[in-house]
Formats: C-alpha cells, structure tokens, sequence
C-alpha cells in the first residue's frame, strides 16, 4: 500500500521517515522514529505493534538488522509485512514479506533503508535511492527525504493511486522553542496530489519554524529602520522599542522562531512589505 524511507542523517544527529500511498492518513500507521535513537517503517499489512517495539529494542542498542529479525520472528504474520529500519549507528535493514502485493521490495545502503509495495514497478524504489544519493548529505534531511519521496511518485509510486504522504523528522531539542526532539512532522491525510502538498506544507514549515540565516540578517537602523516602522505602524503595531512592535506583529503572523533583536530576517521583512503594501 505504501512506499517510503526511514533514514539517518549523514552527521547522525536526525532520523526520520518519509511516506506516501493510496490510503487514508499513512502518517498515522507507517512512521516512528525518536533522537539518539532510530527510525522505522511499517507497511504492507502493517503490524503497528512494530513501531514501539522496535523502538524499544532500538533504545536497548540492538541493531537495525537483529531489531528487525526479533519484530519477525515474533509475528505469525511476518510474510504480510513490510518494514524498513536504521539504528543510531547509521545501519539498516528491509523486509518484504513473501505475502505482500506486487511489485513489492526494498534496498538498504548506509543511513538508509527504502522499501515499498502494491507499486508500479521496481523503478519506484531504484528512482528513490538515486534521489537519496543525489541529494548529498549536506542538505538537511527534511528535504533529502522529500526528494527521494518526489522521485518516488514521479516514476509511479503506488499503482492504485494517490491520497496521503507524511514526513517525521527528528533531532535533539529540534521542535518549536526547543522543547521536543520532532522537528518536522506534517501529514497529509486525504488529498489528490498528498507529496506535492507534503512539499508545500514543508516550505511553509521552514519559514515559520526554520532558524534565520545570521550572515543574511539586515540591521533594524537607518532607512530600512524606519520603514519597518511605518510598515509596522501602518498594521497596528506601535512601540518606542521597535524589536516590541516588530515582535507584536511576528507573533501573530508565527514569525517569532526568526526574530533576532535589532535585526531582521530578510524572509520575515518580504512578508512585512507584503501584508503592509
């Protein structure tokens, strides 16, 4: 039903999965992953017992490749299953259970595990693996996974269709204000292009919760200080200390993650610009 990536990134600092089908909501049965740990995928006819015991074996330093032996080995129905796994070592493993609907199958290589089932053909997986290697490990993983996902469907994906796509990332004290390890975790449940909008959903992740780029940043001060003052002005926004009403404004428009006193990010002043023209 489903073709995805588990993967780590090449710092071994992230983990996470990426997925898509022609079923309902796959981000709520497929992923798992948590930081300093591992991920998993569950597919096929998923067994989502999977998710937390595998996690739990994960956290105990069994590998990938025994994680995956001891979840099958457990499972009466082990030949109906899919599952793809990488331990914090960077080391993975794929199963494909002899029972999953054709063209089912996976490959692993070091950081990463891509596996898949009900597809249009074996050149859905061999399309995501070169997207994985193109990618380059300098890019950050939210993106190399959605990279491999796009590959994915754009050489077929799942034969019956598409409907859902999910993308879970995570790092230490990478969620909002630091205080979760999820970094990304965005679902689309039900839609007729679900990676395309996987992809938007993320480029507006990244503006709202994305750091600012500190060689980019542009001085509060001078001319550019006083239209961000009109500007802010103009929307309601006034203070004598101008990092206030810039941070009145950021708040309600979910900027806050970007803001550095007496500067600001060139991303959050386009939008300024564009919600006081």
């Amino acid at each position: 039903m489903t073709f995805s990536i588990v993967a780590r990134s090449t710092d071994g600092t992230a983990f996470g999965v990426a997925v898509a089908s022609k079923f309902l909501a796959v981000g709520a049965a497929v992923p798992a992953a948590a930081a300093g740990v591992g991920a998993i995928a569950t597919q096929a006819y998923a067994n989502l017992a999977y998710r937390p015991e595998g996690m739990a074996q994960l956290r105990e330093g069994r590998s990938a490749s025994l994680t995956l032996e001891t979840l099958l080995a457990a499972d009466d129905k082990r030949e109906t299953r899919q599952a793809g796994i990488v331990d914090v070592a960077g080391a993975s493993a794929t199963f494909t259970g002899s029972e999953c609907n054709p063209w089912a199958g996976g490959v692993t290589g070091e950081g990463y595990a891509i596996q898949g089932n009900i597809l249009t053909g074996p050149e859905v997986v061999a399309a995501m693996e070169d997207a994985w290697h193109a990618t380059g490990g300098d890019a950050p993983l939210a993106r190399r996974l959605l990279a491999v996902l796009q590959a994915g469907d754009g050489a077929g994906g799942d034969r019956r269709g598409r409907q859902s796509a999910a993308l879970l990332v995570v790092t230490p004290e990478g969620g909002y204000g630091g205080g979760s390890d999820v970094l990304v975790d965005l679902r689309v449940d039900d839609h007729t292009a679900p990676v395309a909008e996987l992809a938007r959903l993320l480029d507006l992740h990244d503006l709202y919760f994305g750091k600012p780029d500190l060689d980019a940043l542009l001085d509060l001060s001078g001319e550019l200080g006083e239209e961000v003052r009109n500007r802010l002005a103009d929307l309601g926004h006034v203070d004598d200390d101008l990092d206030a009403a810039l941070a009145g404004w950021a708040g309600i428009e979910n900027y806050e993650e970007r803001l550095v006193p007496g500067k600001i990010d060139p991303l959050v002043l386009a939008k300024l610009r564009e919600a006081a023209s």
